[in-house]
């Protein structure tokens, strides 16, 4: 049995208090592989953005609001895990600055400056130690190959899972599984759990079977 973080759901960043940018990530496919390691003997905790649906019962869920909120818990779970798996959209940017109170309507261009927020797989990649493994998800509009392989490399990721915007709040998923050298580990295209079958199977057969320093090994 090995001990698997999971970041799954969106995430929100505040403009005032009611408003925040955000994404249409409905945390289907985070609930799937969860579900998938459970069945697999393995232990799951998950670190979600603000969701509808339910994460499987047995699973130890810490929920958040903010990327950062997301990063912090991330960072402290992270070392007594043995692999961390990406599948959250956690918002990209934020703003500058978060007002205090409400915008008002003024019937002028409302002009944001927004500024990037800490890369969690990226941060967790550089960091991770002999033993760990860190899966990445790159949902991209275009060149979504290229682009998988590239954000794989530069996150340090162990496989990178390969999806469209299609996935997005949806009930199914078509995905494409790549290792650090570009090949293709496996195809998948069903259900979200059905999906997440297959994304489990091969991160137990290439690293958590033949793992001798896994973390909560039965």
């Amino acid at each position: 049995m090995a001990r698997i973080l999971l970041t799954s759901g969106p995430t929100r960043q505040y403009l005032d208090p009611v408003r925040y940018i955000t994404n249409a990530s409905s945390g289907r496919m985070g609930a799937a592989i969860a579900q998938a390691a459970i069945k697999l003997g393995h232990q799951v905790e998950i670190v979600s953005g603000p969701v509808a649906i339910e994460y499987p019962s047995e699973a130890r869920v810490v929920q958040v609001i903010t990327t950062e909120e997301m990063h912090q818990q991330v960072s402290v779970k992270f070392p007594d895990c043995d692999c961390l798996i990406g599948v959250a959209a956690p918002c990209d940017y934020m703003p500058r600055r978060v007002l205090d109170h409400k915008l008002t309507k003024t019937g002028e261009p409302l002009h944001l400056e927004l500024i990037e927020t800490v890369d969690i797989i990226a941060s967790m990649g550089a960091q991770k130690s002999a033993g760990q493994y860190v899966v990445g998800f790159a949902l991209e509009t275009e060149d979504r190959r290229f682009r998988a392989i590239n954000k794989m490399q530069r996150k340090c990721c162990d496989l990178i899972v390969s999806n469209s915007e299609s996935a997005i709040d949806s009930q199914s998923n078509s995905i494409e599984i790549l290792a650090p050298g570009g090949e293709t580990v496996a195809l998948a295209e069903g259900s979200k759990l059905e999906v997440a079958q297959v994304i489990m199977r091969v991160i137990e057969e290439r690293f958590l079977q033949s793992n001798p320093t896994a973390k909560h090994e039965s």
